[in-house]
This record gives C-alpha cells, structure tokens and sequence, in this order.
C-alpha cells in the first residue's frame, strides 16, 4: 500500500547546465536489506508523491540493493526525475560497471553518472588520462547509457581540481553545519560561477548532529541499544548535545546548493524534513555562526566525520 504524504514540493531551479529543474531537497540512499524491497519502494514513492524529483543511488549501496529500490520506485515516473547512479570501482573500466547498474536498476539510461568518492588528487589524475576514466564515460553517454557526468567528493581540493579543469557536469559534495569549510567558502561558489550543478549532503553529519551515532543510525557503543528505535536517528533519545533537524537543514539551505540530497530513510525522517524545508527562511550571519559552533559541540564523541580531509576534526 503506497504511503500518503500532505506535503508538496515543485521544481525551483535548473540544475546547472542539464536543462532539468530540480527541486530544492533531493532523495539519497534508502537501501536497507534488513527492510523489504516493498517497503523501501513505498518509501521512496512517498518523497516522489511529495514532489522530490531528484534520486540519487550506487552500486556500493548495500551491493546493488540500492539500484534496485530506486528502479522500483520511479516505474512509470522515469521521465520526471532526475536519476543519478555512480561508478563505485574508479580504477575498473567504466562502461562494464554502468552495464551492470543499468541492470539493476531496469533503465535504458540514467541522468547522470559519477565517480563516487573520489577524494585523491592522483586519482583524479589517472581519470583524466587519455582513455581513461572520463574519456570512457563520455563513450557511454555519446552511446545513450547516460546524459551528464560528475564527481561525488569528499576532499574540496579534488572538488576544486575537477571543477577548473571543466570535468564536470555535476558535483556532489557535503554542504551542512559540520563541514570542511572550503567546501562552502570555495567549492560551491566556483561550482555556481561555472554554472555546474550542486547535489550536497551531509546536511546532518550523517545523523550524528541530531542524536547519540556514529552515523546513520549506528547508536553508540557506549549507550545501550533500547534507547534508539528503529524509526531513524532522530528518534533516539539523545542525551549527548544535538542539532534540530529545522536547524539542520535551514543551515544548508541558506548556503543554496541546487538540491540538498537527504536520506529520507523512514516516514517520520520525511516529514521532519518536509516540514522544515516549508517553513524555511533563510537563516542570518549570526545565526549561521550559532549553528556552526553548536555543531562542533554536537559532534564530539561521535566518530570520524569521513567527509572531512582531517576526518577527526
């Protein structure tokens, strides 16, 4: 039975250079191979009903369960969304791994592929090699398997290598209240000035701003179990500091990358977001420079934040 949802979301912005208007929150990862495959779907279909139209997967996402929930959901939705998969295995041939994902995902094509996790300079460098990496996705999008390409980073300087070099289509990269701050000083305004569009997550720290996590949903060793539910993190009864998910979320929305891709995991995550975002105003010097320095109490104790070059900071 599909889930009902009473909050609406209509495209705002086109998304760089790719003619589709996306809108401002986007659907990231939702795999969860403890959950079935309807379950999952009917989640995903509640963002799509909302509005979202942007979808975001990988074949690194629980082995290809991810694919397969994102191919589920948008059956008979295809042409309004904006699908974007990924190349997980940067130092493999490209097109055999976008074969593969196709597959999974039932599709002729997607939007958009892009290396995930490049986060090496010398990476980037052997990609850029002639017939390397992206000289293979460009075959595959002159061949029709997908339409624009991109980078998925956690490292600025990488981000900002591929953006002055004019690799890109697309770049995602975190945007939130704890983040390496050049990804939000010198990234995202290079990425505008280029007009190369902006998918950004971390908008939570990976849960670990809004409760006691290692990110998501991983409670703390050191708490026990029965204070989380399995409803999402921000049903666990935090005792450590935290954010709001409104305080979350209006942080990223100010800074206004094109979409801000969230993991929407269960309802209740969907509609403190939904919420949120309908109520957003954009937030104040001061209350931005407020957020930042809660998030840097909220996050101690937690983990490495991997999104980070110095992941301990």
């Amino acid at each position: 039975m599909q889930l009902e949802t009473t909050f609406t979301f209509a495209p705002r912005r086109v998304l760089g250079l790719t003619n589709f208007t996306a809108t401002a929150l986007g659907i990231g990862d939702l795999a969860d191979r403890n959950l079935p495959l309807a379950t999952l779907v009917n989640t995903a279909r509640r963002a799509i009903d909302a509005g979202l139209n942007v979808i975001d997967t990988a074949p690194g996402y629980e082995d290809g369960y991810s694919e397969e929930v994102v191919g589920a959901a948008i059956k008979g939705v295809r042409e309004k969304m904006f699908v974007i998969d990924k190349i997980d295995e940067l130092e493999q041939d490209v097109a055999p791994q976008i074969e593969a994902s196709l597959k999974r995902l039932q599709l002729e094509y997607t939007d958009a592929f892009v290396f995930h996790n490049l986060s090496k300079l010398e990476t980037l460098q052997r990609l850029t090699e002639p017939g390397g990496g992206f000289d293979q996705l460009a075959d595959c999008i002159k061949a029709g398997k997908t339409r624009f390409r991109g980078i998925s980073s956690h490292h600025p300087e990488v981000l900002l290598a591929a953006l002055q070099a004019d690799l890109c289509d697309i770049v995602m990269f975190p945007v939130g209240p704890f983040v390496d701050i050049r990804y939000i000083a010198e990234v995202l305004p290079l990425a505008k000035a280029k007009n190369v569009g902006t998918v950004c997550f971390k908008t939570f720290g990976a849960g670990k701003l809004l409760g006691d996590t290692v990110g998501y949903n991983q409670p703390l060793q050191l708490r026990p179990r029965g204070k989380f539910s399995s409803g999402g993190s921000n049903e666990a009864e935090a005792v450590l500091p935290r954010l709001s998910v409104s305080e979350c979320l209006h942080y990223t929305l100010t800074l206004d990358p094109d979409v801000a891709l969230l993991g929407l995991s269960f309802p209740n995550e969907q509609d403190a977001a939904f919420a949120a975002a309908q109520d957003f105003q954009p937030l104040s010097p001061a209350q931005m420079e407020e957020i930042r320095q809660r998030a840097l109490i909220a996050r101690k104790d937690k983990g490495d934040c991997w999104w980070n070059p110095d992941p301990g900071q």
